[in-house]
């Protein structure tokens, strides 16, 4: 039986893993003493473009078939700790990189982002799961996620430590699996199947120590400490009888104003933000800005509603205890007020956590560890140092030791998960817009105010509730108030600029020449496209092409096929140099035929690009097949549909063909315009056919904007992004 590792080629985006790997294979090569299974270390590339040299490898090379295990090797950034990031599905091996790496690392939330669809990726690790049925195991690096396929994903950036990290990891984990005796059987069980309850559920501690365990283990613990927390929840109520009832339920007000003043400061500066700085994601460069910008509101916000909370609890509890102990000083009975009001905030937080661990215990979802620590470990220490049998006895202060105790397991697990989870999730915010101007600018923002919020009101519960009786409340709010002040003006006055020379801006310069006609004219026309996946305007990067002639705004819509430029900047001036007409693609309709359904053939040239990208209309278009050389490419079936379109992607190498052929069988129940669920513009809406091939050449025109583009900018690539000529041409419905 054999194992497999992957990589393709960039610094951190893959050269780091190929380093690693020719590394692992001298290593293997001169300790391959008892090897029970083989090791294959495949090279490949086209991951960009559809994965194609994953799905080459595992369909057509006559080694694939005794494949049993995948090991793919992956960064999304440029350092920090090579992290398994999905592998859910073989607990075996999981189980044995916990056991003989040196330094394992791994969290499942990010396995169950990559499932839930936020993220918008794949790796090859999909083909050969997909394709062949093998289960593996994926690692990435993502430190510095910002550079990511852009020109700093370069050598000084990249830090040695992360490839001692990845390679000491690998070479134990591929030693003790080749010499493995089990590794047959253990794979062929994942291969037959490893979901539902066999999947695992993993997490380091300070990258020293892995935990893993099986759903159905997580699923009986997370059964038990519900039932458990119940139970105690419904006695501790039916002992308080109707008092304990009521502070119960203003102890969740609390809970709802924390979140709801919380989230209210953070969304309000989210909104600010673009009105005060030149992007809506001044942070990019620098991420603790977002300490101040958005975990300083959020904490003066969950403040600030708990303390409504808590003054709303004192007001019911002297009610309550002016019945209960009449006879007390008024000195000692607003202590004992404040103190069993303090009680009840402490106490809140396990209803959130509940809650939480409660609906990810019937989704199944595997981050679900983190409600449980959040809750068991705060509710342990709290019974242990603090609470009693007695409903009779009064209240006491809350002590510290309770707080020390409860929090320190949960803040070792989870503090650099979550510092790790807020750096990738400002990286991804370079690259945020998958169609530039497409979303409000103010999204972006809107995301990590509304994630630094929950953070806040999540973890920081229990601390929080002891702030309001400590003295240093007023304290707090001055030191949150003057690192919000400091933050905003920071930002607005361009002390930390939003990117820098090794952490940029992500643009693409694209000369285009649309041979569409939907500019009304029967030439083609020509310009050079500048737009940006990152959030924001591009008023100062043209400030450096004043002589270029650029225009930018939404009045312009560029479809790209793939994606659509909705906010962008355009120049026409000089741009009919550095191309031909002949290399404009065509689609010619060979034949139109009318028999039991309409059939027509069309013939696809594409002239030098050998990458390219078609769109087919599914409103008009029931089926088709693709053809090259009489060879059916796509065959005819279930086609899916995106938006009204379906899109085929196309990558070749220097002696791939050029010309193809489409056959186009119409559907018979043509739908409504009004009804189509691509509503666009009126001209697209007409189309049966886009096509866009790409040209790696660098015009005159985008050879001197490339020059002019200020140092903070750099190309960004990806597989639905064009090269820097791009030809667009179509065929409408009505041809």
């Amino acid at each position: 039986m054999l194992l497999i590792l992957h990589c393709r080629e960039g610094a951190g985006d893959c050269s780091s893993c190929v380093g690693v790997m020719l590394e692992l294979a001298r290593g293997i090569s001169q300790w391959a003493h008892g090897f029970k299974n083989g090791v294959i270390f495949v090279f490949n590339t086209g991951e960009e473009e559809g994965l194609n040299g994953a799905h080459s490898f595992i369909t057509q090379h006559p080694w694939s078939r005794a494949i049993r295990f995948v090991i793919d090797l992956e960064a999304m950034g440029i350092g920090g700790k090579s992290s398994l990031f999905q592998g859910g599905s073989a607990p075996w091996a999981i189980e044995t990189f916990a056991k003989v790496a040196k330094y394992p690392s791994g969290q499942i939330i990010a396995q169950d982002l990559f499932l839930s669809g936020a993220v918008k990726s794949a790796t090859d690790l999909q083909v050969y799961q997909e394709v062949a049925g093998l289960s593996g195991l994926d690692f990435a690096y993502s430190d510095a996620t910002a550079v990511y396929h852009t020109k700093n994903d370069k050598l000084k950036l990249l830090k040695p430590g992360s490839l001692q990290h990845l390679g000491e990891n690998m070479l134990a984990f591929l030693l003790h699996t080749a010499r493995s005796s089990r590794f047959q059987k253990e794979a062929g069980v994942e291969r037959e199947g490893g979901t539902g309850q066999t999947q695992a559920i993993y997490f380091d501690v300070l990258g020293k120590y892995m935990v893993v365990y099986t759903q159905r283990f997580a699923s009986m613990l997370h059964n038990s400490v519900i039932l458990q927390s119940l139970l105690i929840w419904i006695t501790s109520l039916l002992m308080g009888g109707y008092p304990g009832a009521i502070s119960f339920g203003l102890s969740c007000l609390s809970i709802v104003l924390m979140w709801i003043f919380s989230l209210s400061l953070t969304i309000l500066v989210a909104f600010i933000i673009p009105l005060m700085s030149t992007s809506p994601v001044p942070y990019i460069a620098y991420p603790w800005l977002v300490i101040g910008l958005f975990g300083a509101p959020a904490i003066l916000g969950a403040l600030t509603g708990q303390h409504v909370g808590f003054f709303f609890l004192k007001k019911y509890l002297r009610h309550v205890y002016k019945k209960r102990v009449p006879r007390l000083s008024h000195n000692v009975q607003e202590n004992l007020i404040e103190w069993e009001a303090e009680r009840w905030l402490f106490k809140s937080g396990f209803i959130q956590w509940l809650i939480l661990l409660v609906v990810g215990n019937f989704f199944k979802v595997g981050s679900s560890f983190l409600a449980l620590i959040w809750l068991v470990s705060p509710a342990f220490s709290y019974g242990l140092m603090e609470a009693t049998l007695s409903p009779s006895r009064l209240p006491k202060q809350l002590k510290i030791i309770t707080l020390i105790l409860g929090l320190a397991m949960p803040v070792l697990v989870s503090a650099g998960m979550i510092i790790r989870l807020v750096g990738t999730i400002i990286g991804v915010f370079a690259r945020f817009e998958r169609s530039p101007g497409s979303a409000p600018d103010w999204l972006g923002s809107l995301i990590v105010a509304i994630f630094s919020a929950a953070v806040v009101c999540l973890m920081l519960v229990y601390l929080l509730s002891y702030i309001h009786l400590s003295g240093a409340k007023g304290l707090v709010i001055f030191a949150m108030c003057t690192l919000l002040a400091l933050t905003l003006t920071a930002v607005s006055t361009g002390i930390f600029p939003a990117f820098t020379e090794d952490i940029s801006r992500a643009v693409n310069v694209v000369h285009v020449v649309d041979a569409t006609g939907r500019y009304g004219n029967q030439d083609p026309a020509s310009f050079v496209s500048l737009f940006s996946a990152t959030p924001g305007k591009l008023t100062k990067e043209v400030e450096n092409l004043k002589d270029e002639e650029f225009a930018c705004g939404k009045n312009k819509t560029l479809d790209f096929v793939t994606f659509t430029v909705n906010y962008g900047c355009w120049s026409s001036k000089d741009s009919n140099n550095g191309w031909s007409k002949l290399d404009i693609p065509e689609l010619h309709v060979e034949s139109d035929s009318m028999s039991d359904i309409r059939k027509t053939r069309v013939l696809i040239d594409t002239k030098l690009a050998t990458r390219w990208s078609l769109a087919v209309n599914r409103e008009e278009i029931s089926d088709f097949t693709f053809e090259v050389d009489s060879e059916e490419l796509v065959p005819s079936g279930h086609k899916s549909m995106v938006d009204g379109w379906h899109i085929i992607q196309f990558s070749g190498g220097k002696n791939s063909p050029t010309k193809f052929h489409l056959n186009l069988f119409w559907s018979t129940n043509t739908i409504h315009p009004s009804q189509k669920a691509y509503k666009q513009a009126e001209d697209t809406a007409s189309l049966l056919l886009k096509l866009r091939t790409d040209v790696n050449m660098v015009t005159p025109k985008v050879e001197r904007v490339l020059q002019k583009l200020p140092h903070w900018c750099s190309l960004f690539g990806k597989s639905t992004s064009p090269y820097t000529l791009a030809f667009l041409t179509a065929l409408p419905v009505q041809f």
